[in-house]
């Protein structure tokens, strides 16, 4: 693509990055075929390519942003799969978000609108803040309804999202070192996590218990909090680069201790963030290199399970599994066999999902922000899930966990749940009435499963496992 930037203007390191990735776009338009705001819409100015135009004008007239690039951009849930299908490989994610810097910077919002979002950026990113405005708004989801009605959509759509049932304590409490029974020696970093500490702990339990399984030290050192994910998006870079440096700080702390394997993060939006340290603080003289090291030691959980030695199942199941694959992990991070092939390992049917490249809506703070568009892309995201008739649906990231449960009676639980009840961990949230059908493995080793699932007989009505 053709530019035509100042030489004042490329003078800005900002600009200078902008032009180099217009410059890589071919205008070819692949990315319109797997956007989902452009394939709900059908508006060129929905899709990648529009955003790109639009953008485009924007930083090389020199403008404020504009109603029309403010609402295109927040139409976008930043879900990268443009990225995956782009044959040029433009940097779609950092182009948007100098875009949404930009906007932030010199587009003044609507007073409800600006208010709604220091409301997420205050609240989500601080555990304790969180954890009483879920309480608070599970007692007041009745009133959802009236706050739509009142015009309150983006209210109306934080009450609805309120889980149904009180928020439960983490078992394991950190900060802190959670150390192996049988340790090998080896140590890792665990991103304890913000929204997912409050809505769902037991994940963060799951994981600690399958690391110390295969042997693993579990550290989460104090002073790491949020990963700046949530302001990053609303286009709050400052904000994004201190909970960055703060991380970093927290967990040199920890490495300067003893030794560690790598960071690990179980919550994948989170995980695309933090890889991405070293561009965020790209420029931060002190912080640069710092940041780029700590981006190469992090893993998604998934991964660094994968790496292990966890042994055979403790359980084998008759569950059917229908992987969801975030965004933020399969667009984002890249990583699409590992989880598949560690719920395969455990003995679960996985079956993929229609249509798994297209976001279910969730997309950080979006199905609050968006929450119209949101729910058309959960509605979309459910009904494919459904043709598959699963027993569960599994995946990586607790914002698709709450938005694709408000849409089906189909338990959501996160794969590392599955794995741990597998081998040997307690019967996940939701999955209770599915407990009789998870037996000891009869045999050792990963015979043993395959026998059991050949000759034990199924329940009345069961069909076998390798039904599509």
């Amino acid at each position: 693509m053709q530019t035509n930037f100042t030489a004042e203007q490329l003078a800005d390191p900002r600009m200078a990055e902008a032009e180099r990735i217009l410059r890589s776009c071919v205008h070819c338009g692949l990315c319109t075929a797997t956007c989902p705001t452009y394939l709900l819409l059908g508006d060129e100015r929905d899709s990648p390519r529009g955003r790109i135009y639009l953008i485009k004008d924007m930083f090389e007239g020199g403008k404020p942003a504009s109603e029309e690039v403010t609402t295109h951009m927040d139409r976008c849930l930043s879900c990268l799969s443009c990225m995956t299908t782009c044959p040029s490989g433009v940097d779609y994610l950092h182009l948007a978000d100098l875009a949404r810097a930009h906007i932030a910077e010199t587009r003044p919002r609507p007073k409800l609108d600006r208010f709604m979002r220091r409301v997420l950026a205050e609240t989500i990113p601080r555990p304790g803040r969180f954890r009483a405005a879920v309480i608070a708004a599970r007692l007041g989801r009745s009133l959802s309804g009236l706050a739509r009605r009142a015009g309150l959509k983006p209210l109306a759509a934080m009450l609805e999202l309120a889980p149904s049932h009180w928020p439960k304590r983490a078992k394991i409490k950190f900060p802190g070192l959670v150390k192996a029974e049988h340790g090998r020696g080896r140590r890792v970093i665990m991103m304890e996590g913000c929204a997912q500490k409050s809505l769902r702990p037991e994940i963060n339990d799951a994981t600690v218990r399958l690391l110390n399984l295969g042997g693993i030290d579990v550290v989460v050192p104090p002073g790491a909090g949020c990963c700046g994910a949530l302001v990053l998006h609303l286009g709050e870079h400052a904000e994004a680069q201190k909970a960055a440096k703060r991380n970093i700080a927290a967990w040199e702390s920890a490495i300067d201790d003893a030794p560690v394997d790598a960071i690990l993060i179980n919550t994948s939006g989170c995980g695309t963030t933090v890889k991405d340290y070293g561009h965020l603080l790209g420029r931060d003289g002190r912080f640069s290199e710092r940041a780029a090291r700590v981006g190469e030691m992090t893993r998604d959980i998934s991964e660094y399970l994968a790496s292990l030695d966890l042994g055979a199942p403790k359980r084998w199941s008759s569950l059917k599994v229908a992987y969801h694959s975030a965004c933020s992990l399969q667009h984002g991070q890249r990583v699409t066999v590992e989880p598949v092939e560690l719920l395969k390992q455990a003995g679960f049917a996985v079956v993929g999902v229609p249509e798994g490249h297209i976001c279910c809506g969730s997309a950080g703070t979006y199905n609050m922000l968006q929450p119209e568009l949101s729910a058309q892309l959960r509605a979309r995201k459910v009904a494919n899930i459904e043709t598959m008739k699963p027993d569960i649906v599994a995946t990586g990231n607790i914002g698709c966990i709450t938005q694709i449960q408000l849409g089906t009676d189909i338990p959501v639980v996160h794969t590392v749940e599955l794995l741990d009840w597998a081998h040997g961990g307690p019967v996940p949230r939701g999955l209770e009435a599915y407990a009789d059908r998870m037996s000891d493995v009869p045999l050792f080793g990963t015979a043993g499963v395959a026998m059991a699932k050949r000759f034990i007989p199924l329940k009345p009505g069961e069909l076998p496992e390798r039904r599509p």
